[in-house]
Parts: C-alpha cells; structure tokens; sequence
C-alpha cells in the first residue's frame, strides 16, 4: 500500500469519459482526516470539476472499517499542547485556523460541486467524515454504515456544516443527536436525509463497473446526474438495510427536547427512564460528555436555523478556533484518545453550570467579515 495520503485514481467510461476515484489512505487511523489528506483532496476535486473528461467523482476509505472516522484530532491536539516551551502555548498557533479553513472549504467545494459526487460511507461515518459525506450528491451506505457526530465526548461541537444540515431533519431530532452524540445505521441515515441509497458492500465492484459502462450522454450536468442515477436505480436495495432505530422513537425524542433550552433538554434526557437500548447509550455519552458543548451545540443550531450554509461554516471556523483557545476540546482528547484514561476533567460540572459569560466568550467573532479566512463561500456561483 502507497504512502500518499489520498491516492488518486480515474476509471475509464465506455463513452469516453473517465470517472475521478480519491480513496483516503490511512486504514490505521480508519482514514481520520488530516490537513494534508484535505489540501489533496480539495486541489484534487477543484482540477476534476473543469476537467470536462470527467464525468463523475468517486469517494471512498481504504481499509475494512471505515470511510471516514472524523478529523485529525490527535494532530490538533499536538498542536495546542506541544508547541513552544510552555505547556499549551499552542492554543494560540495557527494549526486550527489553518485546519479548519482547509476542511470547511473543501466540505463546501462538495456541497456545490457541478459533478455527481458518489460517497461510499461504508464503515465508520463521524465528525469529519460525514463533513465529506453530508453535501455529496449521492451518498451511499451499506449494512455495516455507522454513522455518528460524537463531538460531545472530545469537548468540541458537531460542525462540518452540521449547524445547517442537523437542522433539516425532523424538529428537535438535530439537536437530540448533537447533544448525545446518537449513532446511526444506514437506515436511519436514509430516513433523517443523511443519505441516499442503501448498496450491499458486496455490490461495489459492480456498481464501478456499471458506472464505467454508462452513456452519460452531452456532459451536461443534467446527464451526469440522468447516468449516475440510471445505475443506482439498478444496484441499490433499500428493502435490505437494517431495522430503523430513530423513527420509532421521533415523537419521543421531539418530547424530550421540545419547547425548552439546552440545559432542561440535557436534564430531561439524562432523566428519561424509557427502556430503549439506543436511547441509553445516548443518555451514557451525554453523562460523561462535556457540559459545555451541550450549550455549544444546543446554540449553533439556534443561530443557524435560517442562515445559508456558507454563513454556517462562517461562524463554525470561528468557533472551532475559538474551542482550541478557550474551550474543553484539548482534555477531551487528551482523556479520549491520548492518555485514554476515559475521565476528563472538563470546566464545568454540569450544563446548569456553565456561565453564559464563557459562552459569549467562545461565539466572540475573531475576524471582521472582510478578513474572515471564508469570506469567499457562497459569493461566486456555484453549481449543485
């Protein structure tokens, strides 16, 4: 196996085209995301989209186990703690900015790519992961897809443009799921909007294969997506993905997190004594989560309910930096990942007790708008 961090393939089409393939390459992380593997990626995906031999992008991770399993947060967390003499004087460094501009960018280059862009979320789905996964035009899962945004248990938020997306789903579902961190098969990624089609994994190699053999007509856009949906009607099987494990309990959910503010509504899930395997795990991960991204999470959708996803990544730059500085995100992973000790000690015993002075303090914008590291999203046209 190659050492490059997203190897870069093109598959020929009967009709001349080629299909672009990235696969992410690193098996032994389950294909976490790092700075380097974004840079490849975004300059890769900006090349193919004017390329006009290319009819359509393929994405996937290499290994068994995962598509994605979330950002490079070890790597993050090395560059707020070991950087200078002091210990944390990296908090002020420019890794973060420098990450998250990078990852944010290229999640919004996929949300607005001309091409279709087939995501083969099979494995493990988290974080940064679904960041790759949530604006592709087709998002494929499978019988062993899990898909999750555990942000809660590493101190940070559900971001990768999550502020926006989490708040299309059913009313309250969105933010149930940010503040437990619900894990989610591939038939509750399909009823929630997270994806598109259910393929067996057995059904892969015949899914390129039928791709590479389709008549994708002018390349025009309007037949790029006519081919690639043309081969999915065929290949997909969505009476075998398994049993749903959020729709059964949307009224209860919506019960739990309805008409009240983020700490009632952790209260009231941490208090809920429904008999559900699910919803205990739910309860499990928010108890021993960080108090102060409930807030954070509970916030961001608030404040997003009605903006456009370019201001959602915005503020989510903003305070995905600001979380280095000044948030829990570094003992997160330090107990989690690091030490894994599985005890952080986070700033605030309880969501009751976070001061609303802490939460003004991490939303304070660091940039004007004319020099905000994003400024550009959304102000060229872009095609879908």
């Amino acid at each position: 196996m190659t050492d490059l961090a997203v190897i870069f393939d093109e598959l020929p089409t009967r009709d001349g085209g080629r299909i672009g393939v990235a696969t992410l390459n690193a098996p032994k992380s389950l294909n976490a995301l790092s700075l380097e593997m974004a840079r490849q990626l975004d300059a890769k995906l900006e090349a193919w989209a004017v390329d006009r031999s290319i009819v359509a992008v393929w994405l996937e991770g290499a290994g068994e186990k995962a598509f994605c399993a979330g950002g490079d947060v070890v790597a993050l967390y090395r560059s707020m703690t070991e950087e200078g003499d002091d210990p944390g004087a990296g908090r002020d460094s420019l890794f973060a900015e420098s990450y998250f501009t990078t990852e944010y960018r290229l999640d919004y280059r996929i949300h607005t790519y001309p091409k279709p862009i087939l995501v083969w979320g099979d494995g493990i789905v988290m974080g940064g992961g679904l960041g790759l996964m949530a604006g592709a035009s087709r998002r494929l899962v499978t019988e062993t897809t899990l898909i999750a945004m555990p942000e809660i248990t590493i101190g940070l938020y559900p971001d990768i443009g999550a502020s926006w997306f989490l708040n299309r789903m059913p009313p309250g579902v969105g933010a149930y799921l940010g503040i437990t961190g619900g894990q989610l098969n591939a038939r509750d990624a399909l009823d929630l909007g997270l994806a598109d089609h259910f393929v067996p994994r057995e059904r892969r190699e015949a899914l390129l294969e039928a791709l590479g053999e389709t008549d994708y007509g002018t390349r025009s856009p309007r037949d790029l997506r006519a081919g690639v949906q043309r081969v999915l009607d065929e290949l997909e099987a969505r009476d075998r993905a398994p049993a749903p494990q959020v729709a059964p309990l949307i009224d209860h959910i919506q019960a739990l997190v309805g008409q009240v503010d983020a700490v009632a509504a952790v209260e009231r899930i941490l208090e809920d004594a429904r008999d559900d395997t699910w919803l205990a795990a739910n309860r499990k991960r928010l108890a021993a989560g960080s108090p102060l991204s409930a807030h954070l999470v509970w916030r961001m959708l608030e404040r997003h309910r009605h903006t456009c996803l370019a201001d959602a990544f915005r503020e989510e730059l903003n305070l995905s930096v600001q979380c280095c500085r000044l948030g829990d995100i570094a003992e997160g992973v330090r107990a989690l990942l690091i030490d894994k000790d599985k005890s952080p000690k986070w700033q605030h015993e309880s969501a009751a007790r976070v001061p609303e002075a802490d939460l003004k303090a991490l939303l304070a914008p660091l940039w004007s708008e004319e020099e905000h590291p994003l400024r550009d999203l959304g102000r060229a046209k872009q095609g879908h």
